[in-house]
């Protein structure tokens, strides 16, 4: 998980001297210094399947998008994104792209609706990391008159992963276990001020939360005094997306990927695709309704030899239909796993393919994903 390109200082979360003191592995990442572990990936992996992780993510860029009204908010959004925002619920969240005029992906991001009165026509998103000094200028630039962005540089966040996390922090936020998925709230995590969402990016049930950053060395030294919780670095939160056949960007998906290509063709709502009005719309609808000529799909692989970002995915007879586009040893799995792009023609669950490593040709299958099920909190109907 380091990042080789990675030059010149690195900046540091509010976290920083926290994972220090806990004896993190510190690693270049995003132009960020970064814990990619504490005790070892593969223990890291398992006690957030099993436990709680908390996870600093911080590094990601926060923002508010302020209008006069949401409908105002959300449609100078939707100019540069193909997911319906204007009929996002109070205190829901939605997972979607920005795009370039050609359809392609510039990054993926997560857009808030609160709830919290006085809040009507302010959108939260939260993006990555390496992306912060494209996606923001960008989204000013698509700005009407009266719709401004607030960037936050005085906020850290974390994400509490796995089956126990509700009940620890339902100890510190009122009502956090009552949450439903991909909702979000405002409340106080002992007194302190805090943005609560059940969301994550392991495919466990968990929380990120958005602090004050005066105040996040407190609430992350309150949640690891819980048994409970244990820190994670970022090489166990890539095998987990990874099991959970969750994108990464830069890797799995980038500018010239679309939606459809990238397989989240579920950020195109009904209501856009007959809208057809955001940039590349003409491509994404076409590949929507024909099918794309490349696809985003999963592999297993046959013995114990993981393979990596870039190899060479070959057909039954040699030739090659596409990369890998993230890859490794999944712990809960016990087995090689992978993600690549290939073209579609051979994108069907079971066909069998070679994945090129160090010449050696490894026998694998494309497989359906996710890898391991997700186990997001669904509220009683």
């Amino acid at each position: 998980m380091a990042d080789p390109a990675a030059s010149g200082p690195l900046l540091e979360t509010p976290l920083h001297s926290l994972h220090v003191e806990l004896g993190a592995r510190m690693v270049p990442f995003a132009g960020y210094d970064m814990p990619v572990q504490y005790e070892g990936i593969i223990a890291e992996h398992t006690w957030s399947r099993e436990n709680a992780g908390l996870f600093d993510v911080s590094h990601m860029g926060q923002a508010w998008l302020v209008g006069p009204d949401h409908e105002t908010t959300a449609r100078a959004l939707q100019a540069i994104v193909p997911s319906a925002i204007t009929t996002l619920g109070e205190g829901r969240i939605r997972y979607t792209v920005l795009l370039n005029a050609q359809g392609g992906i510039v990054d993926d991001l997560m857009v808030t609706r609160p709830a919290e009165p006085g809040s009507d026509g302010r959108l939260f998103l939260v993006v990555n990391a390496a992306r912060k000094d494209v996606d923001f200028p960008m989204i000013e630039a698509a700005l009407p008159d009266g719709v401004r962005l607030e960037i936050l540089e005085d906020r850290a966040l974390i994400a509490l992963q796995g089956p126990k996390a509700a009940a620890v922090l339902a100890k510190h936020v009122a009502g956090a276990d009552e949450m439903g998925f991909m909702t979000s709230v405002d409340g106080e995590f002992d007194g302190v001020a805090v943005k609560v969402s059940r969301s994550g990016y392991t495919g466990e049930d968990g929380y990120e939360i958005s602090i004050p950053s005066v105040s996040a060395d407190a609430v992350v030294r309150a949640l690891l005094a819980h048994d409970e919780v244990k820190p994670i670095g970022l090489g166990a939160r890539d095998s987990l997306r990874l099991e959970a056949g969750l994108c990464l960007y830069g890797h799995d998906i980038d500018e010239t990927t679309s939606p459809v290509e990238g397989d989240i063709s579920f950020v195109l709502q009904k209501s856009r695709r007959e809208a057809a009005d955001f940039p590349g719309a003409q491509r994404i609808l076409k590949e929507f309704g024909e099918g794309p000529a490349r696809k985003r799909v999963g592999f297993r692989l046959e013995g114990r030899a993981p393979a990596r970002e870039g190899a060479e995915v070959l057909s039954a007879n040699g030739e090659k239909i596409g990369v890998l586009t993230s890859g490794g040893f999944a712990p809960s799995v016990g087995a090689p796993i992978a993600m690549g792009t290939i073209d579609a023609a051979h994108a069907g669950e079971g066909t069998p393919v070679k994945i090129l490593v160090r010449g050696r040709e490894l026998e694998a299958h494309v497989a359906s994903m996710p890898f391991v099920p997700h186990r997001y909190y669904r509220k009683p109907a």
